[in-house]
């Protein structure tokens, strides 16, 4: 049932809808599917984990990062689109770059907390873990590993989406004159270089060895085609496409999608799969953003864009609102599920690996997620109040004695 509104929503209680008091034109799909992609990233970097076949990245070839990438090109747009005509470039610039150095600077905080949490479970419990969290040669040379991770060529495992949305973030000021001038030029030259990356296997180096996981050069496409229908959003050039059969064609490569990574989870049912298809599927690179996963993300996001309006009534639901939160306050959500993803890891490997314990760290992290989610935006409510509402009046009130 949806819940009642009240008739005055000057300061809304705690359990109102998160759509009261919001602009109009907010579209919470984007604070809500950017908020489960963060909560999907959480549960897939813990490793056997059955909870985590809640998560798309299970059932087609796209996963969590893309709705993550995607949204993050679409409120980038939203945030600085409108500036340049406002303060001018030099404050976009400045104001865009502001934000650039503090996701930096989150970055580099988290690796110094994680890499302390990891060397010390490693020295103290098991070895290993360095191993698989990338960290073995700190113990070696740590003045080459920390070097390295400033400039951003090293990064431990479940650490690669911040530095590939830094990269991203930085250009965006260079590009935008260019996107609000010639927006479907510059899409085009975007998806020219994401073709030509696809053959060339351009990337940036990393450390010790290889490219960035996340190739910045491939990724950048879905990044700016964000951004691109951001600016478009009110001309919607996506409805204007005959809408029966592109769903149709939608939901049959979703369906093919789902059939081919059902045979990943269960390889008997790969028999099933002719060898020319193999062929022509495999691999199904992530580091270059595969034309498969690309597809796959589109399929999705044109159907949830035709099918779930920006401030659908589900969205006032209960369970909604936090995952809305979450999505609201990104940076900190997705540092923090860094940190106690690889914490549940360590307890499912060191103490017990049950079902139980499975459920118990997946769900305990999603519910401190929140919990972090829900004290940021007390934070921020507490931020905006004039120092006049904090301190009250200094002659006392009538009620107030």
């Amino acid at each position: 049932m949806k819940p009642v509104r009240s008739p005055e929503p000057a300061t809304p209680p705690r359990s109102a809808p998160l759509s009261a008091g919001v602009k109009p034109e907010r579209d919470l799909r984007l604070d809500f599917f950017r908020g489960l992609s963060l909560l999907f990233i959480f549960l897939n970097h813990i490793p056997n984990n059955v909870v985590s076949w809640i998560s798309n990245r299970n059932y087609g070839f796209s996963d969590a990062t893309e709705i993550f990438v995607f949204i993050s090109g679409y409120s980038v747009m939203l945030a600085y689109g409108g500036l340049p005509a406002r303060s001018g470039y030099v404050v976009t610039f400045a104001r865009v770059w502001k934000r650039v150095w503090q996701i930096y600077t989150a970055h580099i905080f988290l690796f110094m907390i994680f890499i302390t949490h990891i060397a010390y479970v490693s020295s103290r419990f098991n070895p290993v873990f360095a191993e698989e969290m990338g960290i073995a040669d700190l113990f070696d040379a740590p003045h080459i590993l920390l070097l390295q991770a400033i400039i951003l060529r090293f990064k431990p495992a479940n650490m690669d989406v911040l530095p590939l949305y830094i990269a991203l973030l930085f250009v965006f000021p260079f590009l935008l004159p260019i996107l609000q001038r010639w927006p479907n030029r510059l899409l085009a030259a975007s998806l020219l270089l994401w073709a030509v990356v696809q053959r060339t296997h351009w990337n940036f180096p990393a450390h010790p060895e290889g490219g960035w996981f996340f190739n910045p050069l491939a990724w950048q496409f879905l990044f700016l085609l964000g951004a691109w229908c951001a600016l478009k959003r009110h001309e919607a050039p996506w409805r204007k496409l005959p809408k029966r059969p592109t769903l149709a064609i939608a939901a049959l490569y979703l369906i093919f999608s789902f059939a081919i990574v059902a045979t990943w989870h269960y390889p008997p049912w790969g028999a099933y799969v002719p060898d020319w298809l193999k062929l022509i599927l495999y691999p199904v690179d992530k580091t270059e953003q595969d034309v498969l996963r690309l597809l796959h993300f589109l399929c999705l996001a044109y159907g949830i864009a035709l099918l779930v309006k920006p401030q659908a009534a589900w969205f006032d639901w209960r369970i909604a609102r936090p995952i809305i939160l979450c999505g609201r306050h990104s940076l900190h959500v997705f540092c923090a599920g860094i940190f106690l993803s690889f914490a549940a890891q360590f307890i499912l490997v060191e103490f017990h690996p049950g079902y139980a314990m499975q459920f118990a760290v997946s769900f305990g992290g999603i519910a401190l997620l929140i919990g972090l989610a829900e004290l940021m935006t007390w934070y921020k409510k507490a931020e905006t109040v004039p120092p006049s509402s904090r301190s009250g009046s200094s002659m006392p009130t009538k009620a107030a004695e």
